[in-house]
């Protein structure tokens, strides 16, 4: 079997696909365009998120049998046209739910404690105390929204520091030893700390607006280390103005490119200057599962999958 690597991943990937008997191509510049053209002579490709394999790609890949997709989401495959091509999908959220899980504690901490503000006035000769009071996690509700792979991991980290965790999500009977699973109301009832971990679907795009932030009864501190969409930010400045929310970790913007590539700065629009210029906001470029540790945690389990399917498929 053919298989075409379109991202550079680890090295543990393409070398244990070599080893397993496949054929592995390598192309991380052609276009799209120019990868349709032959696409059809292979029978899986390896992706992350250089560009969206839709209908019209699934269509010139008449032979494809799996996608393997290193990362945790699909929503840059068109899935239901995949499946009725019979194309299995492989996503890995199990390969860097331990590195999210830490992100968010540690942005959340950043934050919280003003660490960014004071490091950077210790660093101008500026001494200030008194105005850098943190405040405590200790005691505080810590609502999580989507209770998967990355959920389960921050709700893991959060034992030791005093809180009470809640979670809620679409599925039920998810909660565990480390979260209650909660309705949506009393999440917004209790939470003094609400963190994002949902996919990108239909239900969660633009989901964190104006209507949900005003849900909240208290003030709640925001971090999201899910998909940037989920987020309006413009909404979200308006709460950050009035104090509804006390301060954002944003590791995932709504203006990122589609591949989580980059943010063109020169395009940026006036809300999201405002959350660059703001001490309430922590800033990251899309990295919260991107360790060196997860990036051969993800080659591993992609590659398990398929060479799971590849025993299957020969019986």
């Amino acid at each position: 079997m053919k298989i075409l690597a379109l991202d550079n991943n680890h090295d543990f990937l393409n070398s244990g696909l070599r080893n397993a008997g496949f054929v592995v191509d390598e192309d991380y510049k052609s276009s799209k365009e120019e990868i349709m053209k032959f696409i059809s002579e292979y029978d899986g490709i390896i992706i992350r998120s250089r560009f969206p394999i839709d209908k019209s790609f699934l269509e010139k890949a008449t032979n494809l049998k799996f996608i393997g997709r290193v990362g945790a989401g699909l929503e840059n495959i068109d899935e239901k046209f995949a499946k009725e091509r019979n194309i299995r999908l492989f996503n890995a959220p199990e390969g860097n739910k331990d590195s999210v899980g830490e992100h968010s504690i540690a942005m959340l901490l950043m934050l919280m404690n003003r660490l960014k503000i004071a490091d950077n006035e210790v660093r101008n000769g500026i001494w200030l105390r008194e105005e850098n009071r943190g405040d405590e996690l200790m005691g505080k509700t810590v609502g999580i929204v989507g209770y998967g792979n990355m959920g389960k991991a921050f709700a893991q980290r959060l034992k030791g520091f005093g809180v009470e965790v809640i979670c809620y999500d679409i599925l039920e009977n998810l909660g565990d030893e480390n979260a209650k699973q909660v309705e949506l109301y009393e999440l917004f009832q209790k939470s003094d700390v609400v963190s994002l971990h949902t996919p990108q679907t239909n239900e969660t795009n633009r989901m964190v607006n104006s209507n949900f932030i005003n849900s909240f009864h208290k003030p709640f501190y925001l971090i999201n280390t899910a998909r940037g969409k989920s987020v309006v930010t413009k909404d979200l400045v308006t709460a950050l103005e009035s104090a509804k929310i006390k301060g954002a970790c944003l590791d995932v913007h709504e203006y990122e490119k589609s591949s989580f590539e980059n943010l063109d700065l020169n395009e940026l629009p006036e809300d999201f200057r405002y959350l660059i210029n703001s001490d309430k906001v922590i800033l990251a470029p899309h990295i919260a599962g991107w360790t060196i540790q997860s990036k051969e945690k993800l080659a591993k389990a992609i590659l398990d999958k398929i060479l799971n399917w590849k025993a299957s498929f020969q019986k």
